[in-house]
């Protein structure tokens, strides 16, 4: 039942065509009548193809760059996916699938061969080869490079390839995951120019759309690529990506018609949208969780203690409660949620303790020090309303904090990269 389950999905996005899916069915030992009445009650019905696609976006601001190496804002991020591939692609189940290499594997997991997916081409009709892939990840590594990404590729000694389609990374350590780091955002496949680098603003790539416009903090315009290599893919004739901060002007674009789908909506307003005939309000599980996460290299956050004091402060039931009005569940100061195959649910539950709080307070001898929060709700909806509850939390544990309002327009460059302590959001894809 599971992978029945899990065919279906696949289905239901395009993922499959018809022929794909009885296919598989049938190798999971379904007989061809059992494979079609599946798939006639899974409601599946090809995806209508046309039209103009408009969504509004939280995040984005004035610095944001075409540069993959530079990609951090919620508009970057899918811009990168709309124009652009990756070597794999993480599956809608979680599961690591094949995209630009049609095959990866090792004997060792310190040697990766990645052999290239034929006949893809770029936007600007280049065939994709090895040298392509070389030249973009190169980009993200080097003394020089300050990517986002070079953190990810430390580990690769050496990139080269075989032939014109086979990529070799060598690692300085057996990695088994190595797949799955290449499916970082930021590590898309733009082609390589004659001196062996790439145009990092070039917005050229294989993917389902060609950039049409770009706007920094604004807006971004495509059209369907009509030699994408995927089937069942790019459904729309062209998409524009709008950036609206703002949380009230984002809910009253969608209301008003002004786009055709929205992220991140307010927790405390989505039952308003619900009454909105026009309007389809979609809540699933995954992998997005909101952070305040702490620089450990920057003073006051290389002290262990104040950490640690600052974990055992914030009460999170509340957060729950009054920020996510429900619409979400507890955190425990990792990245894996309970929608993750790797989630330990032995782990004892971190709770809000301001006892142990103030003995860990004293111990990292910062007792009566003020420290800062920055946050906006740009960050994630409701974030300053998070880091003023989380101040009323630690007040009571001895922690003073200051929690400073930053502004929405370049919060993810001005201040979640530069100030060591903001609040943010992490995953989603």
């Amino acid at each position: 039942m599971k992978f029945e389950k899990s065919l279906i999905e696949m289905a239901k996005t395009g993922q499959l065509d018809r022929r794909s899916f009885m296919r598989r069915a049938i190798a999971l030992g379904l007989t061809a009548s059992s494979a079609s009445l599946l798939l006639s009650q899974s409601a599946l019905a090809s995806p209508k193809k046309g039209g103009r696609f408009r969504i509004g976006l939280s995040g984005g601001g004035t610095t944001d760059s075409l540069d993959p190496a530079t990609t951090e804002s919620q508009m970057t991020i899918l811009m990168n996916f709309t124009y652009g591939n990756n070597l794999t692609e993480v599956n809608n189940d979680g599961t690591l699938i094949s995209e630009l290499a049609e095959t990866f594997d090792s004997v060792d997991g310190k040697t990766w061969t990645f052999k290239l997916r034929p006949g893809v081409q770029f936007h600007n009709g280049k065939s994709l080869t090895a040298d392509d892939v070389i030249a973009s990840f190169n980009h993200h590594r080097g003394e020089a490079s300050k990517s986002a990404a070079k953190a990810l590729l430390t580990a690769v000694k050496e990139i080269r390839k075989q032939g014109t389609q086979t990529v070799i990374f060598e690692l300085d350590a057996a990695n088994a995951d190595f797949p799955y780091i290449v499916s970082d955002y930021h590590l898309i496949v733009l082609p390589a120019a004659a001196d062996g680098k790439i145009d990092p603003f070039s917005g050229i790539s294989t993917g389902p759309y060609v950039l049409q416009e770009f706007n920094a903090g604004s807006r971004a315009t495509f059209k369907r690529n009509p030699d994408y290599w995927k089937s069942g893919r790019a459904h729309f004739d062209e998409v524009e990506v709008l950036v609206i901060a703002d949380t009230t002007a984002r809910q009253n674009a969608i209301i008003n018609g002004e786009v055709d789908a929205i992220d991140r909506v307010d927790p405390k307003t989505a039952h308003l949208l619900e009454r909105v005939p026009s309007v389809k309000t979609i809540e699933v599980t995954g992998t997005l969780h909101y952070t305040f996460p702490m620089r450990v290299n920057a003073p006051p956050f290389d002290n262990d203690d104040l950490r640690m004091a600052l974990k055992l402060a914030v009460d999170r039931e509340q957060m729950v409660k009054k920020i996510l009005l429900g619409h979400g569940a507890l955190g425990n100061d990792h990245p894996i949620s309970t929608a993750n195959r790797f989630h330990a649910s032995n782990l004892p539950q971190r709770s809000y303790d301001p006892d142990k709080a103030k003995h860990h307070l004293k111990k990292s001898g910062l007792e009566g020090a003020k420290i800062q929060l920055s946050a906006s709700d740009a960050a994630f909806p409701g974030a300053v309303d998070a880091a003023l509850l989380y101040k009323d939390s630690a007040a009571k544990a001895g922690i003073d904090i200051e929690v400073v309002r930053e502004p929405s327009d370049g919060y993810w460059s001005n201040v979640w990269n530069k100030k060591p302590w903001s609040a943010c959001y992490w995953g989603g894809r």
